[in-house]
């Protein structure tokens, strides 16, 4: 790993040198044509805009639109550029790359006299993407695809493909319409390729070619946009027009952010946070779910103040508390984040849930009777030693522990499991059922439990 990491590194410095040396333009972009775009974007972090603008009078508009897709914050260096230099970079780009850069830039004004300035077909490309809601499938699509119509044959299939590889560079599946340009199918380039002259193309066309609308919620098929594992899906309207396609490298950034929006909704915020946000931006990202767990937990301490009695009668018990919320916290949050991922799988069904209820109590018994054997033994220990306690008392008292510990395991389990499966069947997402909501809910359960024992076996029962 730190070997990868070191040729990286090289890689980026001589980049660097190339671009800072004394190569003039001719020289330079015959040389940079060895590296990869994205090693090129790396170096955007220190170049200053002096670089950035021989870099581009080197390369081109062509090879900077490349190059540019791949760099970090864009916003950074948009404001820097000439206005007909970032014109023909847009116009360069795959439309859906094209729409992330105007959607960076703030300026109304900027915005529109750009989008004067753009080619008719771009231009047209990019409103459409824009047209759908940023959680549509048509927000991430790419109008840079390969289509040919059904009724040709192989030569005018494999000229057509030549044709369009000018313009696009998404070839690896070469899609296909019908008489109407309604979408039909899709053929696998080396298929194409292989097929013999006099061959039929229709024999060539996957006619059940899976697609996706572009009005459905990309977090709602993601799980089946992976199954299919292909390196492009066709993005259709309601009326089965081809407009767009998904790409694997789509596909990888929307299981990102949904990766990223679940881990944000685990850790209780409203959204996802970076580095450089600004306090209050922070702020408002936290506080509504802050402000929730805030009354749970008054509630948790009004439930804590009901067993005042029993803390009056047996004060050492309170020293175990913290011990039985954090495990049954701890089990909670375990139970949750293996029921988040399970639920993953659209395929589920009832009685799929109904044994993971079932296995995630059974896991958390079996834990809670280990943990809680222990907790008896060391705690009486603990009491007879170091709180002089009469021995007897003291195991009864561990003893307590010890059975609410395991109670409140299985309990936690029971929480962690059901309650992200009720989101999901309400249809939100189990994600909002985060770790601080599960540890809040436990808690009360532990208090109830823990207390309840308390109060029966040691106050009721025994008399303490």
């Amino acid at each position: 790993m730190e070997k990868e990491v070191l040729n990286e590194q090289n890689v980026v410095q001589e980049v660097l040198e190339l671009i800072r040396g004394n190569l003039n333009d001719k020289q330079l972009s015959e040389r940079l044509s060895d590296y990869h775009e994205n090693d090129i974007a790396d170096t955007f972090e220190v170049l200053d805009r002096y670089e950035i603008k021989r870099l581009y009078r080197a390369i081109g508009a062509e090879r900077f639109s490349d190059i540019f897709a791949y760099v970090e914050d864009k916003e950074n260096y948009i404001e820097g550029m000439d206005i007909n230099n970032l014109a023909k970079i847009i116009s360069e780009m795959d439309s859906d790359d094209a729409v992330d850069v105007i959607e960076d830039i703030e300026d109304e004004e900027t915005i529109e006299k750009l989008r004067s300035m753009l080619d008719e077909k771009v231009a047209a490309d990019i409103a459409l993407i824009e047209s759908y809601d940023e959680d549509e499938i048509g927000s991430m699509m790419t109008t840079n695809f390969i289509v040919i119509h059904k009724n040709l044959t192989i030569r005018q299939a494999m000229a057509e493909l030549v044709k369009q590889a000018g313009e696009n560079d998404n070839i690896s599946t070469i899609y296909v319409v019908d008489d109407d340009d309604k979408f039909y199918g899709a053929i696998d380039l080396k298929d194409l390729i292989i097929a013999r002259q006099y061959a039929d193309l229709k024999k060539l066309i996957s006619t059940n070619y899976p697609t996706l609308n572009a009005h459905e919620i990309i977090s709602e098929c993601i799980e089946r946009i992976k199954d299919y594992a292909e390196d492009s899906i066709p993005v259709l309207d309601d009326d089965n027009n081809l407009i767009g396609i998904i790409t694997s490298q789509d596909i990888v950034e929307a299981v990102d952010e949904e990766l990223a929006e679940d881990y944000a909704m685990f850790a209780g915020l409203t959204a996802e946070e970076d580095l450089n946000e600004k306090t209050l931006q922070s702020m408002r990202k936290r506080l509504p779910w802050l402000v929730v767990l805030l009354f749970l937990s008054m509630g948790v301490s009004s439930v804590v103040g009901v067993f005042e009695g029993v803390i009056a009668a047996v004060p050492v018990i309170i020293c175990f508390q913290s011990l039985i919320l954090g495990m049954a916290g701890n089990v909670g949050t375990q139970s949750l984040a293996v029921t988040i991922r399970v639920l993953m799988d659209e395929q589920l069904k009832s009685k799929d849930k109904l044994h993971l209820i079932f296995k995630e109590m059974r896991v958390g018994f079996a834990n809670g009777l280990l943990l809680g054997t222990l907790a008896f033994g060391f705690l009486g220990f603990y009491i007879t030693v170091f709180k002089q306690h009469d021995i007897v008392q003291a195991f009864f008292i561990s003893g307590c522990v010890g059975i609410a510990l395991m109670c409140a395991m299985v309990m936690s389990s029971l929480v962690g499991t059901l309650v992200p499966q009720i989101f999901h069947k309400l249809k939100i997402d189990p994600a909002v059922a985060s770790g601080p909501l599960i540890t809040t809910m436990n808690d009360l359960v532990a208090i109830i439990t823990y207390y309840g024992f308390a109060w029966i076996l040691l106050v009721k029962c025994l008399h303490m």
